[in-house]
């Protein structure tokens, strides 16, 4: 496919996106229906949907518009460039009407903060409450592609043992000061699903920062652990790896459906919980539901169907999930509290909440992480009972 194609693809995958349609739902159905672009032409396209809904809101008050044509201009226009390639012949986007061809050649307006920062407006006071003058650098690097972040399992390699297999199949990575597991990959990300590293269980893909959370907890943890909220199972994997025995439960069991297969091959002593968990566990990590907003760069459209009526409804989640987790951890035990967001409301504030109301309790520690860390969002509180 030639570029033009591919952004005419973004522009229609771009159109369903307005329309309602899940973004990942969009490219699956215009993949299935596009047989002949290959696999580079779908990285590509995909590409450009995603740099688009990160920058949706700055695109679009360049672009002139919503849509998906209006948000690849908007794009075009902020890079200081014109569309290539827009003919409307082939499968190329049509030219240029001469409403846009004047936008494209207007000098760039001043855009709002939360225009140019490509946030809501009403989560900005938020952002300015968690993180100070850190806002809007933290907020600029949440306009932009994630790093690829691998977690090295120790039960099975070193980092220096993966570097040097991963660069033999073409992959590049370096370690990252987040967590002594994590390495960044920076080359070659691609040819990561059919490298053997990670067929074999000596990797997994995980952000640097959720990498950095597990240790955090394992750091002061014992014994056997409740992996509360375990939705996919990256932390309890994380956490087998460092010896422990791990149980894993989830309000909705069918997300750690390929849990017991990726244990198997990470060689890890992991028990998947198919009912509700009881009795007394010295340590239970928590991996609350949350806004997602520090991994807003992986899942962006998120960032603009999040309402405040959602933030009160998971903090209501959240404070259920505190008071469940307390009364499942024995005297002495560790809980964490996890999120990966970085806002006040499902963070410091779920914790001071907890401790009001929960007597016998201390807070032995907690820390944020953000993108100028390195990865994503984090948020970890670990709590003592009694």
């Amino acid at each position: 496919m030639k570029p033009a194609a591919r952004e005419a693809a973004a522009i229609e995958i771009l159109d369903r996106w307005r329309e309602g349609r899940a973004v990942e739902a969009a490219l699956t159905a215009w993949g299935r229906a596009s047989r002949f672009a290959g696999s580079g032409d779908r990285e590509a396209v995909r590409d450009l949907v995603f740099g688009a809904v990160r920058r949706f809101r700055s695109a679009a008050a360049l672009g002139g518009g919503s849509t998906g044509r209006a948000l690849l201009l908007g794009l075009a226009r902020a890079e200081g460039r014109l569309p290539e390639g827009w003919t409307g012949e082939g499968h190329a986007p049509v030219p240029l009407t001469m409403a846009e061809a004047a936008l494209m050649e207007a000098p760039l307006p001043r855009l709002t903060r939360g225009e140019a920062l490509d946030c809501p407006d009403w989560l900005l006071p938020a952002f300015d409450a968690a993180l100070g003058q850190d806002a809007d650098p933290v907020l600029a690097l949440m306009r932009d592609r994630a790093p690829v972040f691998l977690r090295v399992n120790r039960a099975r390699a070193s980092r220096g043992a993966v570097i040097a297999e991963l660069a033999e199949a073409g992959i590049e990575a370096r370690t990252h000061p987040l967590a002594e597991t994590a390495l960044e990959v920076t080359a070659g990300a691609r040819k990561l699903r059919t490298s053997a590293a990670l067929a074999e269980g000596r990797v997994e893909l995980q952000d640097a920062a959720s990498q950095a959370v597990a240790l955090d907890f394992a750091a002061v943890a014992s014994g056997p652990v409740l992996d509360y909220c375990a939705g996919g199972g990256g932390k309890a994997l994380a956490l087998a790896a460092e010896g422990f025995a791990v149980t894993a439960h989830d309000a909705q069991p069918r997300r750690m459906g390929d849990l017991p297969v990726r244990a198997g091959r990470a060689g890890a002593r992991i028990e998947v919980l198919a009912g509700e968990a009881s009795g007394l566990w010295p340590a239970i990590l928590a991996d609350a539901p949350c806004s997602g907003s520090g991994s807003w760069r992986r899942a962006p459209e998120a960032k603009w169907a999040f309402t405040p009526e959602r933030l009160v409804a998971l903090n209501a989640v959240q404070t259920q999930i505190l008071e469940a987790c307390a009364a499942l951890t024995a005297p002495g035990g560790v809980l964490g509290y996890a999120t990966c967001s970085m806002l006040r409301a499902e963070n410091e504030d779920r914790i001071a909440a907890f401790l009001a109301a929960q007597p016998g309790w201390r807070l032995m520690a907690e820390r944020r992480l953000t993108p100028l860390d390195g990865g994503d969002g984090f948020y970890l509180a670990l709590l003592r009972r009694g």
